[in-house]
């Protein structure tokens, strides 16, 4: 069974990343493209044609993760249906990036796959842990 304090431990690890990604979009969505395209035309592009869809996407993805978390903390069996939002969120988000924009052709997989790879990795790992929580009575 899990222990209070490894569950403690892995929901505030699971609350900060989520409020990194909090801070990622905030900084992306309103960063300045132009500044962006002097360094990195080709994410500048990407994110100046990202749909308006995309970016609600991203907002829940980060959102739900979050809650999530302190769903986690809180010891509340919600928490694994807004970790699975939050998964289906970056699979969405991801699956437009990779296939609806040229980054892969013009970046290469070494530069664009291995963060949203890491970032898909804690999604399915969060909603696993709660359910698995969800399962052994932890979280009600």
């Amino acid at each position: 069974m899990a222990t209070s304090r490894s569950v403690t431990i892995i929901g505030v690890i699971l609350l900060l990343w989520g409020l990194m990604g909090i801070a990622a979009f905030t900084m992306q969505y309103t960063m300045d493209v132009h500044e962006l395209a002097r360094t990195d035309p080709a994410s500048a592009r990407a994110f100046a044609l990202m749909p308006a869809w995309v970016w609600i996407v991203y907002a829940i993805a980060v959102a739900t993760g979050t809650l999530g978390a302190i769903a986690l903390l809180l010891r509340k069996a919600i928490a694994p249906f807004l970790c699975l939002i939050s998964l289906v969120c970056v699979i969405a988000q991801f699956g437009y990036t990779f296939l609806g924009t040229n980054l892969l052709a013009e970046k290469g997989w070494a530069v664009t796959v291995p963060f949203p790879a890491l970032i898909f990795a804690v999604a399915l790992f969060a909603w696993l842990y709660a359910r698995s929580l969800v399962a052994k009575g932890v979280l009600r």
